[in-house]
């Protein structure tokens, strides 16, 4: 039997969205532990871990690395999916995990190969030496190269669904799944919901452009507020026009639309042009015309 379950880890293939999916979900949790990390010294003084930050990243990631690929032969992503590395240069067919020199290089590559880039950045960014510029050079065509190494490996992973990174290829490690995948068992109930949720929500997202959701708003507001005739005096006109009724505040630059109430120009004129058919949202009128308040109101007037 275990010799069966070994041949069945290594024969069936591991899809290329569990792979993506298991490096997404190793940068999530490095970035996770970071996180936490950092927040350990947020009462300390700002910057007190930026000069050895990419010491402090390859500590984390060797611990990391230490108690997932050393101890489990799969890093965190792998082990949440029931994926594994094997070692693809046995020539038998069982699963074979990885030996210890890939599990280093391995370390070497991933942890060693982003300080060494990160570090370098830091070391040559201030100076101006002949040598040392020429040492920079050589370390950013290595690095591009590198990386268009690793965008031509992607591109064959897309094809054939095999080492999905360039340190994969380079050590002869294979994603294989670490037990049988069985068949999955989704209830109808779960089903049905699920279609019916994605069938509703497609249909919000085609009919909420068609609501206009300003107008119904003025219009609840208009239904809330009582209606209110027009001032009879000039006290109470100015005392009506010191409020604008869409926010609230001393009016600038006051409008009117025909009725009793008072805008500011920049609110009615930015209402209006969104909907032609805004109406006022204390009476209920409609813009009939935009002209400037003919009250003289004094500031003086506010604190009466």
């Amino acid at each position: 039997m275990a010799s069966s379950s070994g041949n069945e880890k290594s024969m069936n293939p591991v899809l290329r969205i569990s792979q993506l999916d298991a490096l997404e979900l190793n940068k999530a949790l490095e970035q996770l532990v970071w996180t936490q990390f950092s927040n350990c010294f947020s009462g300390f003084k700002p910057g007190v871990l930026a000069h050895l930050e990419p010491e402090i990243k390859a500590f984390l990631w060797l611990i990391l690395w230490r108690f997932t690929v050393y101890s489990k032969n799969a890093t965190v992503g792998q082990a949440i999916l029931n994926i594994q590395y094997k070692n693809n240069l046995s020539q038998t067919e069982k699963y074979q995990p990885l030996s210890k020199q890939q599990k280093l290089w391995y370390l070497i590559f991933t942890v060693g190969g982003r300080w060494l880039e990160e570090r370098c950045y830091d070391l040559f960014s201030n100076r101006q030496l002949q040598s040392l510029c020429r040492i920079k050079s050589v370390i950013g065509f290595g690095t591009g190269l590198v990386k268009l190494c690793g965008l031509l490996n992607f591109l064959v992973f897309l094809q054939q669904g095999k080492f999905a990174t360039l340190t994969e290829r380079v050590l002869g490690i294979r994603a294989v799944f670490a037990q049988p995948q069985g068949m999955r068992q989704v209830g109808f109930d779960y089903t049905n919901r699920e279609l019916l949720w994605h069938g509703f929500a497609e249909f919000l997202i085609y009919l909420l452009p068609f609501i206009n959701l300003q107008k119904i708003k003025l219009k609840v507001s208009s239904w809330c507020s009582p209606v209110t005739g027009l001032p009879s005096s000039e006290q109470a006109a100015a005392a009506q026009c010191r409020e604008c009724s869409l926010c609230g505040e001393w009016p600038s630059l006051p409008h009117t639309i025909g009725c009793s109430h008072v805008f500011c120009y920049y609110c009615i004129k930015s209402n209006y042009l969104h909907d032609l058919d805004f109406t006022c949202p204390k009476c209920g009128s409609e813009v009939h015309s935009l002209q400037p308040l003919k009250y003289k109101i004094e500031m003086t007037e506010l604190h009466a």
